[in-house]
């Protein structure tokens, strides 16, 4: 989009007259208003007595009340106060100077180091590019972790899951990967993140220099649920911006789960039906909504990664269980792991990436394989071993996968301060694989040896 045709979005939707009406009643989260005749999205102001404003959002209609939601706290908020329309559809300003800056909600900066010059207005609420602009995801893009780089190698493009319950590492997991990935911008969206997260994340996780080629969209836990939502779209448009500035973004959002909790406050304030589990059918419009943004198209790519905190480590619990059938892979990471100080808690076997065979070498694909499928072999088996039941000789792949366990578990280990490239992962895959083959051929000859002896009694 360029700045003329933002200008020109800007002015349609603006309203060429006010409108005002005023406040009936408040339910909870719901401030019902009457004379007010708003598109759904359209943003408005508050007048209180004393000159306080508020702000709120339009989220549905009854009978002849327009339902809004607070988009800022709304004390002294009372009833036959004053509604003004301000815009009919949300919308931001983005520019090349939005890099290195914090952002709330409303994509203004939170960070203490002024106010940004920007040109081009751009709405938020847009949806993904049309199919057949995309492009085939064809070409790596490196995460600096060697589990997923080398095993479950992610596109430019590519739309990836982050599975994980809290406190096994999935915020750690995420900043190393926005520091340390070869996307030319990183765009990170804390939805409903505790207020002193965010400073560690900035100051610890991310630090100075990962923070200047990234934007970061912040929405605590403790701000309205509209605008916990909004932030997502906010980083979302954002992604786009920078997309059609040619450059390869990457998306980073933590967490989706929290955005569907906010989107499930503001549809059941809006008298949605409860649906699945207490979340209101909004809560799976939105979820392809998100993720349909990010692609590749003629001029860039948006890759995502997507947290999701799950129920309990319910892997197939309903926010899980609808984001695994959008995207285009998923990344579980494990507590049993994370428990024994395994960093990244990446569990190889229950992760997968759906265009691993579209963006590395037939070599690569095949050493993997053998890495996973020996992994799944000591899998089937580990009981046995840990009870002393396992009797070596008795298979020659439950040999090797006993014996490959140790140095597999090695590799797949890695210091969060020691990012890998896809060249260095590569090679290490190679390596193991090498080592591999040739304890395989050390223990098919004891074998033989063993059934000579055998044979000769």
């Amino acid at each position: 989009m360029s700045v003329l045709s933002g200008q020109i979005e800007s002015v349609r939707t603006s309203m060429p007259y006010g409108v005002v009406g005023q406040v009936e009643a408040i339910s909870g989260l719901t401030i019902e208003a009457a004379g007010l005749p708003l598109p759904l999205g359209a943003l408005c102001r508050i007048k209180s007595l004393g000159g306080q404003t508020s702000l709120a959002e339009v989220i549905g209609f009854r009978a002849e009340h327009t339902l809004l939601m607070a988009l800022s706290p709304p004390r002294g908020v009372a009833r036959t106060d004053r509604v003004e329309n301000l815009r009919t559809a949300p919308q931001m300003w983005c520019s090349d100077a939005l890099l290195g800056r914090v952002l709330n909600g409303y994509g203004e900066p939170i960070d203490g180091k002024g106010r940004l010059l920007l040109c081009e207005p751009r709405r938020i609420d847009g949806r993904g590019a049309a199919p057949l602009t995309r492009r085939g995801i064809d070409e790596p893009i490196v995460t600096s972790i060697r589990a997923i780089d080398a095993l479950h190698t992610c596109g430019m493009g590519q739309r990836m899951g982050i599975f994980s319950g809290p406190g096994v590492g999935k915020s750690m997991l995420i900043a190393q990967i926005a520091r340390y990935s070869s996307a030319d911008v990183s765009v990170i969206a804390l939805v409903g993140e505790r207020g002193r997260e965010v400073q560690d994340f900035l100051a610890n996780a991310l630090g100075a220099e990962g923070l200047k080629r990234c934007v970061l969209i912040v929405s605590t836990s403790d701000d309205p649920p509209l605008l916990r939502v909004r932030a997502v779209r906010t980083a979302a448009t954002v992604c786009e911006y920078f997309r059609e500035q040619g450059k390869n973004v990457l998306f980073l959002v933590d967490s989706l789960t929290r955005m569907c909790h906010a989107q499930r406050q503001i549809g059941l304030a809006a008298r949605e039906p409860p649906a699945t589990k207490g979340f209101p059918p909004s809560v799976f419009a939105l979820l392809p909504e998100i993720l349909e943004r990010a692609g590749k198209t003629e001029r860039g790519s948006i890759t995502g990664f997507y947290s999701v905190l799950v129920e309990a480590d319910d892997f197939n619990e309903p926010i899980a269980d609808a984001v695994k059938g959008i995207v285009d892979g998923h990344v579980w990471l494990s507590r049993a792991l994370a428990n024994r100080g395994h960093f990244p808690a990446v569990d190889v076997l229950q992760s997968i990436s759906r265009v691993r065979g579209d963006v590395v070498e037939s070599d690569q694909l095949e050493a993997a394989k053998r890495v996973l499928g020996l992994m799944a072999i000591y899998q089937d088996i580990e009981d046995l071993v840990n009870i002393g039941a396992y009797v070596p000789g008795t298979n020659g792949e439950f040999d090797l996968a006993v014996q490959s366990r140790p140095r597999i578990m090695q590799f797949l280990q890695q210091k969060p301060t020691n990012p890998a490239t896809l060249e260095q992962s590569k090679k290490q895959l190679m390596e193991l694989v090498a080592w591999i083959e040739q304890m395989d051929k050390s223990l098919r000859a004891q074998a033989a040896k063993s059934a000579g002896r055998v044979a000769a009694r």
